[in-house]
């Protein structure tokens, strides 16, 4: 709790009143790998701040692929806003990637805390800013760039990633197959 607070703290001056109110409605908690977070088409009441580890995010498409959205390492956040926020069954599922531990916060309770306490609407308005644009970024590259361009923004955004994340989950972040990403690791090592 105590990160998390410090980088709510760095970006807004959080009143005593408002640091007890967001104490009072997370829940730290160890999961461990494997745990399923959220299931696609269950109703969803929670969102997640990372403190360590590595969580995805992923829907399976009529034909039972699946299509991994994020992945959610240290200091960012996950759940299906979709769902959450126009009270729909969830279309993703989450899942512990790694063993992690997280914060868990009740969405609706997470979301009163900008009515109650304003200084929070700075920062979720730069939140959303960044998350806009990190999609955007993200729809940008998969229209433009080539798997192997992708691979490599990747590796940059993602660095230790690789390291106990299975291939077909990276595969399927970039939209690519298994064998394609093999074919773009041994063309990078002969580089």
């Amino acid at each position: 709790m105590k990160e998390l607070l410090e980088k709510i703290k760095a970006s807004i001056d959080l009143s005593p009143e408002a640091e007890e109110y967001v104490k009072s409605i997370a829940t730290q908690k160890k999961v461990s790998k494997g745990d399923v977070l959220i299931r696609q088409g269950q109703t969803v009441k929670h969102t997640y701040f990372v403190n360590n580890g590595c969580l995805r995010s992923y829907c399976l498409d009529k034909n039972g692929k699946e299509h991994t959205l994020q992945f959610a390492i240290k200091d960012w956040w996950i759940s299906d806003f979709i769902a959450i926020y126009n009270e729909e069954p969830a279309t993703l599922t989450v899942e512990c990637i790694t063993d992690c531990n997280i914060i868990e916060f009740n969405a609706k309770l997470l979301n009163e805390i900008y009515t109650d306490y304003s200084e929070f609407e700075a920062l979720q308005r730069k939140n959303l800013e960044r998350h806009v644009v990190s999609l955007h970024k993200r729809i940008l590259n998969q229209l433009q760039l080539t798997a192997a361009e992708r691979y490599e923004l990747f590796l940059g955004q993602y660095p230790d990633i690789e390291q106990f994340t299975p291939n077909y989950h990276i595969a399927s972040y970039l939209g690519i197959t298994q064998q394609s990403l093999s074919r773009i690791r041994a063309e990078k090592v002969k580089k």
